[in-house]
Order: C-alpha cells, then structure tokens, then sequence
C-alpha cells in the first residue's frame, strides 16, 4: 500500500514525465518478474533431489536440468538473481 501511494503521489524515483499508472504497471511486471525468478530457484533445488532415470521420462524436463545443471548455470543463476 504504500508503495502504490506512493508511485500515485509521483514520490518514487521514476523518470520525469511517466505517468502514475505507468510506474505501476512496470511495479507489477517487475514483482512477477522476481516471483517466477523465486519459483524457479525453488523447483532448481527440488530437482536435485529426483534421480536422473525418473528425469529422463520427461524429455523437456531432462533437457532443461542438463542446461541448468551444466558447469555453473545454477551458480550463476543464483548470484545473479540476488
């Protein structure tokens, strides 16, 4: 609540000139953003508890750990999301 007041009141540090109801558009993509950003961090560590074979079932899954999962993909993801 009192961010949205305060992007009404003009009191965030957007850029001159983009209306009130611009500013909470971005507010809310940007909060969706980081909430699929948060759920993703959260599935990555779930399936590193699922055996391989199990993985392997699911082909789109098991192409997405091999790319999550290679070199330092999820490190990376991790640092940067902070």
């Amino acid at each position: 609540a009192v961010t949205l007041q305060a992007l009404i009141d003009g009191n965030s540090g957007m850029w001159d000139g983009v209306p009130s109801w611009a500013s909470m558009i971005i507010f809310f993509v940007l909060m969706c953003f980081a909430g699929l950003m948060d759920g993703m961090q959260i599935a990555a560590f779930a399936l590193l508890n699922i055996p391989e074979e199990e993985l392997r079932h699911h082909p789109v899954a098991y192409t997405n750990c091999q790319l999550m999962f290679s070199g330092q993909n999820l490190q990376s993801f991790l640092i940067g999301r902070q």
